[in-house]
């Protein structure tokens, strides 16, 4: 009786740190600052995103983890269209609070031609207040920085069509 009593106190507690986005989050909304913090690529190599946001388009997605079905889908997406990308202006990263490693072997096992920040602190994410599920899975969110500043952003972002919202987005405020 009291191991039933238990895992009736036990297994929602455990069910909601794992599936409910954290209620701490509140996105950066249009018009915001781009946040000006550093942090480090998949090759461990440090990234100033203050300098980076500086001028012109900046892509900034945000996936649960590397090489999983929908991260996969998402990167591949912006892989095969980033000819279109550049073309338009924007630089792509793609953030998860995975190692180092671990988005290196992702780039590496996809060919993406786009650097992967490696957040294991969640800085980043936390940054851009994007919500949070488990262990530090930031949920699917974009956000185009222009000069700057964000002028775009996709709360529910799509894994298939990532590139060409984007780009979409980048046209409308050029």
């Amino acid at each position: 009786m009291k191991t039933l009593i238990v895992a009736a106190i036990v297994l929602p507690l455990i069910a909601s740190y794992l599936f409910v986005p954290s209620l701490m989050a509140e996105p950066l909304s249009v018009g915001d600052p781009a946040p000006k913090l550093k942090t480090v690529d998949e090759n461990g190599k440090a990234v100033d995103l203050g300098e980076e946001f500086k001028s012109g388009f900046t892509l900034v997605y945000f996936y649960p983890k590397a090489d999983t079905p929908g991260c996969t889908k998402q990167a591949c997406n912006l892989r095969d269209e980033f000819t279109a990308v550049s073309k338009a202006g924007i630089k792509v990263f793609g953030v998860s609070n995975d190692s180092p490693e671990a988005q290196k072997a992702f780039k590496e096992k996809f060919k993406l031609p786009f650097v992967l920040l490696a957040d294991k602190k969640g800085e980043v994410i936390k940054a851009f207040g994007v919500p949070t599920r488990g262990p530090g899975f930031a949920s699917r969110q974009s956000f185009l920085v222009k000069d700057g500043k964000i002028v775009w952003r996709d709360l529910k972002a799509k894994p298939v069509t990532q590139a060409q919202d984007a780009i979409a987005a980048a046209k409308k405020n050029s």
